[in-house]
C-alpha cells in the first residue's frame, strides 16, 4: 500500500483554503504573541485541562496506508462532556468574529475531535473555538457539538478530496518510475570522462556521500550529473532533485538535458522557478487583495490551476507558468511555489536552498529527506554564500527615518535617535584609517535594533496608507535580517564599521561560509559540486561545506589539445604599479594576436578602469578595427545586443570585457562565434577591506590567506574567461595569457592538465610566429 503521512494543519489548509493571497504585514513578533496568548488560554483553565496534546491515527483507506497527526491545544472534560479547544490568535476586533468567521479553524478542531473520539470510544464530543485578541486580551468562545457519525463524515469528505490529490501523485510518480527503468542515455554514447563522472555522482548518492567535480567544458556536465540523479529517484534513493545555479542563463542546460529526456520517453515534472520580481503579473510588486486582481481570490483557484497543469504539463518553464496563471488569475510566483510539491526536478538559483531569507521553507524546516542538490558553476558559491549570510545597516537609514518620524511618533524617533548616534560612536572607532573590525560581535547595537523592530511592528499595523510606509517596511526588514544573520555568528564571523565623510556602516560579515552551508547540506542525501574550474579542489571541497569523507574528481578536457594554442607573456606585469608602464606593450601583443586570423575575440581585463585605460590606447592606434565593450551595468536587452555581435566571420571584432563579469562565464559561442581570447594579468580580486579581513583570518587558520583572498578566485575567473573559447570538440581557438606571474610555480601548479603544453613569449615578433604556425596546421 502506497503511504500517506501528514499533518491535520497541512491536510485541512490544502483541500480547504480559499480565499485571498495576502501579504499585508502582520509582524515578526506575531507567532511569539500567538503562543503567549495560546499558554494564557490555556492557563485560566483548571487541573482538568490537557494542553498541547499529541495524536495521531494511523488508518487504511482506499488502498493507502495513512496517518495523520497533530498537536490539539488543548483537551478537557466538562461533566460527561469531552471539549476539544482550538485557539486562535487575532488581531481583528473581537466584535468582527462571528461563529463561521474561518471555517478552517473549525475544520482542525473536528479533525481532532475525530481523531480522539476513535482512539477512546466515545460517540459525542464538543468542539471549542477560542479566539484571543491580542491588543485587549478578551477571548470570544464558540462550541459545537458532534456525533462521532457526523465528524466521520466531514473527515472522509477531507480524505477523499485529498486523496485525489494523492492518486494523481501516485499516477504521476508510477509513471515517472516506469519511465526512468526504461530511459537510456541519451545521447547514445558516452563522451570521454561522462560516464566516470556519471558513475561516481550515483555512488555518491548511493553512500549518502557529496562529491565535488572539475570537470572541463565538452564533457557534458550537466547530462553527467543529471542521469544518474533521475536513475536514483526511480530506484527510491532520491525523492526530489534541486538543480541549482547562480545566473538564469545557466539554467538553459538543465532545462535542455530536460527536454532531451523527455523526448527519449522520461516522464518526469521538472519544474523552473523563477524570482518573484521577474515573474510578477504587474508592473509593481503588491502582494495584497485591493492592488492585484491575482491576488484576490487566489486560494479559491489555485488548486484547480495545479490539477490541470501536472496533468497536462511535464517541463514547466516560465511561460507555461504564465500562461496557466494568467487562464486561472492566480499569483505566478506562488502558483509555482505550490508546484514545486508535485515536481521531482527543481530548476532554481542557489537562494531557493541556501540563503536563509528566502529558501523553501516547505522542504527545509521539518522533517529530512533524501533530496539531491546539484550545485553547477560551484565555485560562484564561494562569494554567494559569503553574501547569504553577510549584513549590513548604515547611519544614512537611520537619520533619514529619525527625521520622518520626527512628531509623528516619538519612540519610533528616538529609537533612530539612539542607532544614529551608536553609529556616530562607531565613525570614532574608525580613526583615520576609515574602518574598525572586531572578531567578536558588536553585541551593543542588538537591543537597539530590537527595540525599534517592536515599536516599528506596531506602527506597521495600523499606518498602511503613509506615504513613507514601503521605506518603514523596508527598514523593517534589513534591521530583522541583521539579528538573524546574527543568530548565525561564531569565529566564521566578524563585524566591522566602515566610514567615509558621508556615511558610515556597520557589517557582519561571513569570512568563511563551509559550516553555514554544511548544515544546509544536511537537509539532503548527497551533493554534487561542480564546475570547470574548481581548482584547487581541497580548497573549495573545504570552503563549500565538505566533510573529509567526502569524495573528489578531477576530469581531464576531452578535446584534441592540438585545437588549443595557449601562449604566455611572460616578460609584462600587470601589477597595479606598473600598469602605465606596460599599456602600449599590452596594446601591441592585442594587436599582433588578433590580426593573425580574422575572427571574434574576447579581450579580458581585472577591472573596467584597467579596461579603459588599454581601450582608449588600443582605440588611438587602430581606428579601422570594430571593438565593442562591456558597460558597467547592463540591462538584459543589452546584454543580448552584446552577444549579438558575435556572428560567423565577416571582420576581426573585439570584445573588451571584464575577468569575472558577466561574459567571462556561462556563454557558448561556439565555432567560428569566437576564435580567441586574451586575459590581461592573473584576475586577482580588487584590494578591498573585506578581501583582506578574509586573508588574515585565513592566514591565521591555514597560513594560506593571500591564495584564499586572491590568487585562488583570481584563477579560477582567467580559466572561465579562457574557458570561453573551445565549446566543442570541433573548435579551434587560441588562448593568450599576459602576466609574468603566470609562469611562477605557485600558478602553473594551477593549471589545468590541457594548459600543461603551452607556450612562452616574450616579444611580439615571437607571437606572430607562435599563431602564424597555429592558424596554418589548422586542419581543412
Amino acid at each position: 500500500m502506497k503511504e500517506i503521512k501528514l499533518s491535520v494543519r497541512n491536510l485541512v489548509e490544502f483541500v480547504l483554503r480559499s480565499g485571498d493571497l495576502n501579504s499585508t504585514f502582520i509582524g515578526n513578533s506575531r507567532a511569539l504573541e500567538g503562543t503567549k496568548a495560546h499558554r494564557t488560554v490555556q492557563g485560566s483553565y483548571g487541573s482538568e485541562y490537557n494542553a498541547e496534546v499529541f495524536l495521531r491515527y494511523s488508518f487504511s483507506y482506499k488502498g493507502f496506508a495513512i496517518t495523520l497527526e497533530g498537536r490539539a491545544d488543548g483537551i478537557f472534560a466538562d461533566g460527561e462532556v469531552t471539549v476539544i479547544d482550538e485557539i486562535k490568535s487575532t488581531l481583528k476586533s473581537l466584535k468582527d468574529i462571528e461563529e463561521d468567521y474561518n471555517p478552517l479553524h473549525w475544520a482542525q478542531g473536528k479533525c481532532y475531535a475525530y481523531m480522539y473520539a476513535m482512539e477512546n470510544n466515545i460517540d459525542n464530543i464538543d468542539v471549542n473555538l477560542t479566539y484571543y485578541e491580542l491588543s485587549s486580551g478578551e477571548t470570544k468562545k464558540f462550541r459545537k457539538s458532534f456525533t462521532l457519525e457526523e465528524l466521520k463524515e466531514f473527515f472522509y469528505k477531507l480524505i477523499d478530496d485529498y486523496i485525489m490529490w494523492a492518486e494523481l501523485s501516485l499516477d504521476v510518480d508510477r509513471r515517472r518510475d516506469f519511465s526512468i527503468k526504461k530511459l537510456d542515455f541519451p545521447f547514445g554514447e558516452y563522451r570521454k570522462g561522462q560516464r566516470e563522472m556519471s558513475v561516481a555522482v550515483y555512488n555518491a548518492i548511493v553512500d549518502r556521500k557529496n562529491l565535488f567535480v572539475q570537470a572541463p567544458t565538452g564533457i557534458g556536465k550537466t547530462i553527467s550529473v543529471l542521469f544518474p540523479g533521475i536513475k536514483a529517484v526511480g530506484e527510491g534513493l532520491v525523492n526530489k532533485i534541486f538543480y541549482l545555479t547562480a545566473k538564469t542563463i545557466t539554467r538553459e542546460a538543465a532545462l535542455n538535458a530536460a527536454k532531451k529526456m523527455r523526448k527519449k520517453g522520461l516522464n518526469m515534472k521538472t519544474l523552473v522557478i523563477t524570482a518573484k520580481e521577474k515573474i510578477c503579473s504587474n508592473e509593481e510588486i503588491k502582494c495584497n487583495p485591493e492592488d492585484c486582481p491575482y491576488a484576490k481570490g487566489h486560494f479559491n483557484r489555485v488548486n484547480q490551476a495545479i490539477m490541470e497543469i501536472i496533468k497536462n504539463e511535464d517541463i514547466i518553464t516560465r511561460d507555461i507558468i504564465e500562461k496557466y496563471a494568467e487562464k486561472h488569475m492566480v499569483c505566478p510566483f506562488e502558483f509555482s511555489l505550490d508546484l514545486s510539491l508535485f515536481c521531482d526536478l527543481i530548476i532554481c538559483d542557489y537562494n531557493y536552498v541556501f540563503d536563509p531569507r528566502v529558501a523553501l521553507k516547505r522542504f527545509f524546516t521539518e522533517i529530512k529527506e533524501d533530496y539531491l542538490f546539484l550545485v553547477d558553476e560551484a565555485h560562484n558559491l564561494v562569494d554567494r554564500g559569503r553574501e547569504m549570510y553577510s549584513t549590513e545597516l548604515k547611519k544614512s537609514s537611520f537619520l533619514n527615518l529619525k527625521r520622518l518620524f520626527k512628531g509623528k511618533d516619538e519612540k519610533i524617533f528616538k529609537g533612530f535617535g539612539k542607532l544614529n548616534s551608536f553609529m556616530l560612536d562607531l565613525k570614532k572607532l574608525c580613526n583615520d584609517k576609515g574602518y574598525y573590525v572586531q572578531q567578536d560581535e558588536i553585541s551593543d547595537i542588538y537591543p537597539l535594533i530590537r527595540g525599534v523592530i517592536k515599536y516599528l511592528e506596531n506602527w506597521l499595523i495600523e499606518n498602511k496608507a503613509e506615504v513613507f510606509y514601503e521605506e518603514v517596511l523596508d527598514m523593517y526588514f534589513e534591521l530583522l535580517g541583521y539579528l538573524r544573520i546574527a543568530e548565525y555568528y561564531d569565529e566564521k564571523f566578524v563585524t566591522y564599521a566602515e566610514s567615509n565623510e558621508k556615511d558610515v556602516s556597520i557589517k557582519i560579515f561571513c569570512l568563511d561560509p563551509s559550516h553555514v552551508l554544511s548544515e544546509t547540506l544536511k537537509w539532503g542525501r548527497s551533493a554534487v559540486f561542480f564546475s570547470g574550474t574548481l581548482t584547487p579542489l581541497k580548497y573549495f571541497k573545504e570552503i563549500l561545506g565538505g566533510r573529509e569523507e567526502d569524495y573528489a574528481m578531477k576530469l581531464p578536457s576531452p578535446f584534441d589539445r592540438q585545437n588549443l594554442c595557449l601562449v604566455i607573456a611572460g616578460n609584462i606585469s600587470t601589477r597595479y604599479k606598473n600598469r602605465n608602464n606596460s599599456l602600449i606593450d599590452i596594446v601591441k601583443y592585442i594587436e599582433e594576436a588578433t590580426k593573425r586570423k580574422r575572427g571574434n575575440y574576447f579581450i579580458f581585463f581585472p577591472s573596467y578602469e584597467y579596461m579603459m585605460m588599454v581601450y582608449e590606447k588600443f582605440i588611438e592606434r587602430n581606428g579601422d578595427i570594430y571593438v565593442f565593450i562591456q558597460k558597467p551595468s547592463m540591462n538584459e536587452k543589452e546584454r543580448e545586443e552584446f552577444l549579438q555581435e558575435f556572428t560567423d566571420v565577416e571582420e576581426t571584432k573585439l570584445a573588451f570585457a571584464v575577468t569575472g563579469g558577466m561574459f567571462s562565464e556561462g556563454i557558448d559561442l561556439i565555432g567560428n562565434k569566437l576564435i580567441g581570447a586574451i586575459n590581461v594579468g592573473v584576475g586577482l580580486p580588487q584590494i578591498c577591506l573585506e578581501r583582506n579581513i578574509i586573508k588574515d583570518y585565513f592566514q591565521d587558520k591555514n597560513g594560506l590567506g593571500f591564495e584564499y583572498a586572491y590568487m585562488y578566485p583570481g584563477m579560477n575567473k582567467v580559466l572561465q574567461a579562457a574557458g570561453r573559447v573551445i565549446r566543442t570538440e570541433k573548435d579551434r581557438g587560441m588562448v593568450l595569457l599576459i602576466d609574468d606571474r603566470f609562469l611562477t610555480p605557485e600558478y602553473m601548479e594551477l593549471f589545468p592538465h590541457e594548459w600543461k603544453h603551452f607556450k612562452r613569449v616574450s616579444s611580439k615578433e615571437k607571437l606572430k610566429f607562435v599563431l602564424n604556425e597555429f592558424w596554418n596546421s589548422e586542419k581543412i
